[in-house]
């Protein structure tokens, strides 16, 4: 038990979530760290790093070590990692002695950020760490049939990247990630309340605005939010009221470049395979998979059926843990 525990982990530019056989998912946190800069000690990690988000003293600052999908500040992403390995042991009963790991990383990293990736794990305790393709992961923990010679695509919109693939028999046949996911939108919304409303608001506001009343390019009853944040004439506290449709045409833009994105990847899609995507559909995975009216809007634009994966928000990492059993025949496959 001690000797060669088995966890998957998705290192998100959002949020970190770790799967272990026996317990499924045991850890689900921000991937926030809160630094102290005289001292460059680790004060919080996840959820407690991610309340002091904009909130903190001069010494104090949270960052997000991951940005785009991969490792942006090597040090902090090592400490982050040991903090969970910690966590996890406390959440498990037992000490987590030299772990195996399996991370995944996304399809558009070098092969220096995989070196990264695979280092900043290996340097917080893990013995072995096997890499696994984010798109993989995603169809593996949405349960679709991925070692079968049958076409499988996915769409994984996370936080900083979003990844569409075509996976038959244990590989990518056809992929393209772009840099436009959750976190661009947040930024389309925080630029849109400043230009329209002369309003300053954080990164979390934003976030909380995309969920409540954000809507994909089509259709839907208008909804209305009360956010606050900081004038930008007066310098003082101010309330406003956004409309659902301000959001929808704030966020546009960035949908456009997703939606652009799987067209592009369709149409690289071997005339075989193609048959199948009729058949089959497409699998949306990820945060962003859960923004009002996405699934609807995808499958008028590409006109094939679009299905939402049955945990969206932890397929990957279910994917990362499940794909243990199978890495060996993934890696053949990769090769």
């Amino acid at each position: 038990m001690l000797s060669n525990a088995e966890i998957g982990i998705d290192l998100g530019t959002a949020n970190i979530l770790v799967y272990s056989k026996s317990k499924g998912i045991i850890m689900n946190e921000p991937s926030v760290v809160a630094i102290d800069v005289n001292t460059k000690k680790v004060l919080a990690v996840g959820t407690d790093a991610k309340s002091m988000i904009g909130k903190t003293p001069g010494n104090i600052v949270a960052v997000r070590p991951l940005k785009d999908g991969v490792i942006a500040d090597f040090d902090v992403t090592t400490e982050m990692l040991k903090h969970i390995m910690t966590s996890i042991g406390k959440k498990m009963g037992f000490s987590l002695r030299k772990p195996s790991v399996v991370v995944c990383t996304p399809s558009g990293a070098t092969s220096v950020e995989r070196r990264a990736i695979q280092d900043a794990v290996k340097h917080s305790g893990a013995k072995h760490v096997h890499l696994i393709e984010e798109p993989v992961a995603a169809a593996i923990g949405a349960d679709l049939p991925v070692g079968e010679p049958v076409a499988n695509v996915v769409v994984d919109i996370g936080g900083g990247t979003t990844e569409v693939a075509i996976i038959s028999y244990g590989g990518v046949v056809s992929c393209n990630t772009i840099r436009v996911a959750g976190d661009k939108m947040d930024e389309d919304i925080v630029q849109h309340v400043r230009k329209a409303y002369n309003l300053l608001i954080g990164e979390r506001t934003a976030e909380q605005i995309k969920m409540e009343v954000g809507h994909a390019p089509i259709a839907h009853d208008t909804r209305e939010m009360e956010i606050r944040g900081r004038d930008l004439v007066t310098g003082l506290p101010k309330t406003i009221t956004l409309q659902s449709t301000e959001v929808q045409s704030a966020i546009q833009e960035s949908l456009l470049s997703v939606l652009e994105a799987i067209r592009s990847t369709l149409e690289n899609c071997p005339p075989e395979l193609s048959g199948d995507i009729v058949d089959r559909g497409v699998i949306l995975t990820g945060g962003g998979a859960l923004l009002n009216g996405l699934q609807q809007w995808l499958s008028e634009e590409i006109v094939v059926p679009v299905h939402i994966a049955p945990n969206p928000l932890e397929s990957v990492a279910i994917g990362t843990g499940k794909s243990l059993s199978v890495i060996d025949k993934l890696q053949k496959a990769a090769k």
